[in-house]
């Protein structure tokens, strides 16, 4: 025997009279900073879980040579001996850990099979754990200054509507004694439609949603706004969380159904009750992407099933998982094989429109088409005319009007998941090319989870996949860590402006740690625990002293600034739902626009003046207004809305003509035989002017008029912002 093997065996029979083996030091060396990424997750192929998987090793080879450290890749890892150095990216281990692993090594790695410590390591990977304290103000205990109740009542309409409260509704609630008024307001303002356009806003921030594809070509969705009319739905009724997941991955195999009728013209309730549910599939019918992909049928699948996977990492689990697309994650326990088993959920599934009507109106359609050939004809004839018969062609033009309105209208589509055969095998991309292939690999859950759905497969890919079923169950089941903590902690940012976690799409090790998760754990059971209802939520939170008490003021984002001006001017259309709005550009905007063919303006002025959340959405192009106001860009999923100040904005409020039309439009509401002045703060600001405020006005209008008067109003902090 070595002398210097004697020596790391007495050492280990020193320690062992001790009670501290170097098997047990190992182990919580691992528990402590290996892991997170070499255990269930297998980052590299790599598992230190056991003595076995660190003998058979990852991509490199095996991690450990028994009783040789300075052959072993493990050790020289860690002693930065040679170009991989772990743990990646952080400081080197501790000179005592590293003697540690040499001296375990070196003694024949023992490892037996006592299972390792607590795994995985991370936070956000672990299952909420309810604490013993019961409310949130328990377990936040800060010292509070209560909000008076005029702020209160413009904070809650705002947070819950997107709107400010009409002076009706202030004066009702400062008048209101019961003790429950408080609470009656909540009830009300969450029954309110208005409830669904603001949080399903906020949730359509998170979905990446517009209505044009991006990019150079910037393709038009036209189907994309039944999505839209999903969410605010979704909302108004409360949907359980765990249901609205479900039906967006996987409705159409979950809640399978046809479009049959039963002997009437109108679709069964049930049917149509599934129908609605398919609608939220088109989440994946959303993403941006170049239809050059499309010139190559690989590509474009290849990138449509990595855009999948991210979306659904994004909104569902609170995981930036794109950068596994081209590597192993260097910092959360994703590895680039989890990647693309996540996207392999969705290999035999793809966005296509598909009519969303029974056979029979079909039929009506096609009966009546000769109408539409008839049109197809005049325009052949017309374009056989010469540049120089202008008679003829005018004749023709007005005969193709004449024609064109009597066309058939075409039956309802929309942009959905339905299932491809076969079913394509999914690859690991090295690099993300889709032009190279790894190994192949089947769907499954990221490791670290655990093993996830089981699904029984042929090999032929001649089947009917369920594999997003398997998914959406996974996602949406109690056992999943991540699922209610995401989703409470966008409720919590929706009413606070910052989530406990202050990354609301990354939970992992580059994300913020929470700031409270004893709160965070708390909400995500009592979410789960009662029926996933993002209203009860919304109560635990807003009756908290914490809610109620003093604050910063928050700016409110582009939209709602948008909608409050349109709603104190009185000019508010509250129509709900359909085809988004095109709304009239001004000279610098269309000289902006390269086609102004995509920019198909709403003839129709009343439609202009409906909420934000149901204007046109073009990736392109942003409307100023909104894009000045920190707007989202809708390339990716949007965790949180910037709030920035910049001059353009004073800018976008004193000069533009939108603005000024409606500062118009306020004063026509102002009755000059009734305190204009009064009635102009008490509709923009929710109160009365002070004796300064009023003679300053006064003065104010003496120079001007009450159309300056309300611009002037709309520029006000108080009129942007909310205590």
């Amino acid at each position: 025997m070595s002398v210097f093997r004697h020596v790391a065996l007495t050492l280990t029979m020193g320690l062992a009279a001790f009670g501290q083996q170097p098997e047990d030091q190992v182990r919580k060396l691992f528990d402590e900073s290996c892991l997170g990424c070499h255990g269930s997750a297998r980052m590299s192929g790599l598992s230190l879980s056991t003595r076995e998987s660190m003998l058979a090793g990852g991509k490199r080879g095996p991690a450990i040579v028994p009783g040789k450290s300075s052959e072993s890749l493990l050790y020289k890892a860690v002693a930065h001996e040679g170009e991989l150095q772990m743990p990646p990216g952080k400081k080197p281990l501790a000179a005592d850990k590293i003697r540690v692993i040499r001296q375990w090594i070196d003694s024949g790695a023992p490892f037996g099979t006592k299972p390792t410590g607590p795994e995985p390591v991370w936070w956000s990977f672990r299952k909420p754990v309810r604490p013993a304290a019961a409310s949130i103000d328990e377990l936040t205990r800060t010292e509070r200054v209560p909000a008076d109740r005029r702020a209160l009542i413009r904070r809650a309409t705002f947070d819950l509507t997107g709107l400010p409260p009409a002076p009706a509704e202030v004066d009702a609630f400062l008048s209101d004694s019961d003790p429950n008024a408080y609470k009656k307001l909540i009830d009300r303002l969450l029954a309110s439609p208005r409830y669904g356009e603001r949080w399903g806003r906020l949730w359509l921030d998170v979905a990446r949603y517009a209505d044009t594809g991006g990019y150079e070509t910037d393709v038009l969705f036209p189907n994309a706004w039944r999505y839209r009319d999903y969410v605010i739905r979704s909302f108004n009724d409360d949907k359980p969380y765990d249901t609205f997941i479900r039906e967006q991955v996987a409705a159409d195999e979950i809640w399978q159904d046809n479009l049959d009728l039963n002997g009437t013209y109108e679709l069964p309730e049930s049917k149509r009750k599934n129908l609605d549910r398919r609608m939220g599939t088109a989440l994946y019918t959303l993403g941006a992407m170049p239809v050059e992909y499309s010139l190559f049928g690989q590509q474009y699948r290849a990138e449509w099933q990595a855009e999948s996977a991210n979306i659904t990492g994004n909104a569902f689990l609170g995981l930036s998982v794109q950068c596994a697309r081209c590597h192993d994650h260097k910092f959360d326990p994703i590895s680039q094989r989890d990647y693309y088993s996540l996207g392999a959920f969705f290999a035999g599934s793809e966005d296509r429109e598909v009519p969303i009507v029974s056979q029979m109106r079909i039929f009506e359609y096609t009966r009546y088409q000769t109408k539409v050939v008839a049109v197809e004809e005049l325009r052949r004839k017309l374009n056989s005319l010469q540049p120089n018969d202008k008679d003829g062609r005018e004749t023709i033009l007005r005969q193709i009007g004449e024609a064109y309105v009597k066309t058939p209208a075409m039956y309802d589509k929309a942009n959905l998941l339905v299932h491809t055969e076969p079913v394509p095998d999914t690859w690991i991309l090295p690099r993300g090319d889709s032009m190279m292939k790894g190994d192949k690999v089947r769907p499954a859950i990221p490791a670290v989870f655990g093993s996830g759905p089981q699904l029984d497969e042929p090999d032929n890919g001649m089947f009917i996949p369920r594999r997003r079923k398997a998914l959406a169950e996974w996602l949406a089941s109690r056992d999943n860590p991540l699922t209610a903590r995401v989703m409470v902690n966008r409720i919590w940012q929706g009413h606070f402006g910052t989530g406990l976690v202050g990354t609301p799409n990354d939970f992992g090790r580059q994300g913020d740690k929470p700031s409270n998760q004893n709160l965070l754990d708390w909400l995500a059971l009592e979410f789960m625990d009662h029926g996933w209802s993002v209203k009860y939520i919304h109560r635990l939170i807003m009756n908290s002293d914490a809610y109620k008490s003093r604050r910063n003021p928050q700016r409110l984002d582009a939209e709602s600034i948008r909608d409050s001006i349109l709603a104190v001017s009185g000019a508010l259309n509250t129509k709900m739902y359909g085809q988004p709005v095109v709304t009239d550009l001004s000279k610098d905007e269309r000289e902006a626009m390269r086609d102004l063919t995509m920019w198909p303006v709403t003839l129709d002025a009343a439609e202009s003046d409906r909420r934000s959340i149901y204007l046109f959405v073009k990736r392109s192009f942003r409307l100023p207004m909104l894009d000045t106001f920190d707007a989202p860009d809708t390339t990716e999923s949007c965790p949180r809305r910037e709030a920035s100040t910049v001059a353009p904005q004073a800018l976008a409020l004193m000069n533009s003509d939108w603005t000024y039309r409606q500062a118009v439009r306020f004063a026509a509401r102002l009755d000059p035989s009734k305190d204009p002045i009064g009635q102009a703060w008490q509709l923009a600001l929710g109160r009365a002017p002070d004796s300064a405020e009023r003679a300053r006005a006064e003065e104010y209008v003496g120079r001007n008029d009450l159309g300056r008067l309300g611009l002037l109003l709309f520029n006000m902090s108080e009129f942007l912002y909310v205590n």
